[in-house]
């Protein structure tokens, strides 16, 4: 879709779900661009076949949504037209993704139904399944590494160093630990099983989502 297609539809999902005569029109080029430049990489052959936004795509429609609102913050303030497209976002997705927080350049989504993003440092690479959660413990809050795959019911929680490379299985919960680079974990914190692989191998497991050596960090 182009630009003034995409700036209508979001424009008419504001009247009618959320009474509101806001216009997303001046946000959508510089949100267009973020959404795509984050598409790059991404493996999966609805991002990758045709580099492109599909409103219908809910992936992809989430990801445009979080950037504009994000954008919108950014670069303008207008904290209430912020606050709306993060609010439509929850309704049509069921995703918790707040404009505030600082989601990476690159990072990507499979049925993300369920999911929260929180305060925490993100880094590019991140992938979320459904009902994926990242946040605060405590008031200390996690720092993500490059290349974090959460898979479905996964959760990072409070003062929590994840690094680069980190598959995190499915049903896992990391409160209060550090995790290094390489590795697969599984089970609960505190008692983790933390399996450290060699590079090539943690690899292949993410060229499986990201394409390593397409576009630009």
């Amino acid at each position: 879709m182009i630009e003034k297609d995409i700036a209508y539809f979001t424009n008419q999902q504001l009247r009618n779900l959320l009474i509101s005569n806001h216009d997303v029109t001046p946000y959508v080029k510089d949100s267009l661009d973020r959404t795509l430049k984050c598409f790059e990489k991404n493996n999966n052959k609805y991002y990758k076949e045709d580099l492109n936004l599909s409103v219908f795509h809910s992936g992809q429609y989430s990801i445009y949504l979080y950037y504009l609102a994000n954008t919108i913050f950014k670069k303008s303030n207008d904290t209430q037209l912020a606050s709306k497209i993060y609010y439509l976002n929850k309704i049509l997705h069921s995703v918790d993704w707040f404009y505030e927080i600082e989601l990476p350049n690159y990072w990507g989504v499979e049925h993300p139904i369920g999911s929260v993003l929180g305060r925490a440092k993100y880094n590019d690479g991140l992938f979320i399944y459904q009902n994926c959660t990242v946040g605060g413990n405590k008031k200390k809050y996690p720092t993500l590494g490059r290349n974090v795959i959460m898979y479905s019911n996964s959760t990072i929680l409070g003062n929590c160093n994840i690094g680069d490379n980190v598959i995190i299985s499915t049903g896992t919960t990391i409160k209060d630990q550090n995790i290094p680079n390489n590795s697969m974990v599984f089970g609960e914190s505190p008692k983790l099983v933390v399996k450290q692989k060699s590079e090539n191998k943690i690899n292949e497991l993410i060229d499986e989502i990201w394409i390593r050596n397409r576009g630009k960090s």
